[in-house]
């Protein structure tokens, strides 16, 4: 494991694997960039290796669809998120599964009602390797503070009507430039969708901050619902990205997001901005 899984991984232990359930750690490193969606990765990946397991690492869940993802407190380097997921389905077509993430004991993330397509496991990863993986998560752990952090999305030609629109080019990183891409996957380099999901929502966040009412104001992204993730991003991608403003308020702003490539669509949700305290 200390060679493998170091800059996209996100269970360091597996701690419970009971019927439907299965339970996990992850302690963040110190100094490094976390964004709060990686929070809804880190279940997503706890999923995956329950469901891997159940089917003999022949499949494995690749992205998919979110009916909704909840966010309650947002991670800080040092904490320890216990994990927690429910696994509802699984079978060769898809993983289906809800999950949470606590911080010391406080939740944190909730996701809810998420599906992920099954695709021949070999294609993104070397089954022996990962079945290694999984003993050493079930066993002692994965090394700590493996992973050093992701970049801020690079978003380029912004264009912004405040109170109405922006939009946006990410640049996806090269291999070269990325270290995740080699864990997300040795077979495969796909952009990570939680990744994508993130550059929509620093999107989000730049327009209702320049929107009354709400310019100006401390705020963060709360909820993101009807997520779709539609085709895979190669790295080196460029993508156009665009947040539409549906209603803003006080209280609440609710916007429609996007990012295509060459027009083709490649995801979509819907993310809701509140105003946010840190205590």
């Amino acid at each position: 494991m200390l060679g493998r899984f170091r800059s996209f991984s996100f269970v360091d232990r597996i701690t419970r694997r009971e019927g439907g359930r299965v339970e996990g750690l992850y302690t963040l490193p110190l100094g490094v960039h976390f964004p709060a969606s990686l929070m809804a990765e880190a279940v997503g990946q706890l999923a995956a290796w329950s469901a891997m397991a159940q089917l003999d690492f022949a499949l494995r869940p690749v992205a998919g669809l979110a009916s909704a993802v909840h966010y309650h407190r947002l991670p800080s380097p040092g904490s320890t998120l216990a994990l927690q997921a429910d696994i509802e389905r699984c079978d060769a077509e898809a993983v289906a599964y809800s999950g949470k993430a606590f911080i010391d004991g406080r939740l944190a993330m909730e996701l809810i009602d998420s599906v992920g397509p099954m695709l021949p496991l070999h294609e993104f990863d070397a089954p022996e390797a990962l079945r290694a993986d999984l003993h050493t998560l079930l066993g002692a752990g994965a090394a700590p503070a493996r992973f050093a952090g992701v970049p801020t999305p690079a978003l380029h030609d912004l264009q912004t009507t405040p109170g109405e629109r922006i939009s946006a080019v990410l640049q996806v990183p090269d291999v070269a430039d990325a270290p995740y891409f080699a864990d997300h996957f040795p077979r495969r380099a796909v952009y990570p969708g939680t990744l994508l999901m993130d550059a929509l929502a620093s999107l989000s966040l730049q327009l209702v901050r320049q929107s009354a009412p709400l310019a100006g104001s401390p705020v963060a992204v709360t909820k993101v619902s009807q997520t779709k993730i539609r085709s895979f991003t190669a790295p080196g991608a460029r993508l156009q990205l665009e947040a539409l403003l549906q209603d803003i308020g006080p209280q609440r702003a609710r916007l429609k997001v996007a990012a295509r490539s060459d027009d083709k669509a490649v995801a979509s949700a819907r993310i809701e901005i509140t105003p946010w305290s840190a205590s």
